[in-house]
């Protein structure tokens, strides 16, 4: 190997930001994609499949906590995956 021959930083940053835009082509994440610590309302309404209304109504009735900072709500991926997991049901489905 030459010295012509090493990485940079930059190039390793490079060929991770076009891996990721492939990954997602894909419709595959990868965990550093998933996982912010603060998720605005859009990203919470996405990753729950719910509409801005059922989101206000958690956040109204107390089960989703949030932080408002102006005008905007952002929601803890800790706090959004607490919620789903208490309300896990453990039914079977109604052809089971």
């Amino acid at each position: 190997m030459t010295a012509l021959d090493l990485i940079t930083k930059e190039d390793f940053q490079e060929f991770k930001t076009e891996l990721f835009s492939i990954l997602e082509k894909f419709g595959i994440t990868t965990a550093e994609q998933k996982y912010t610590e603060w998720l605005k309302s859009g990203e919470v309404r996405k990753l729950l499949k719910i509409s801005a209304g059922t989101l206000q109504n958690l956040r109204i009735t107390g089960v989703l906590r949030y932080t408002k900072v102006g005008k905007m709500f952002y929601y803890k991926y800790e706090d959004i995956i607490k919620v789903m997991e208490d309300n896990k049901s453990d039914r079977k489905g109604i052809l089971q």
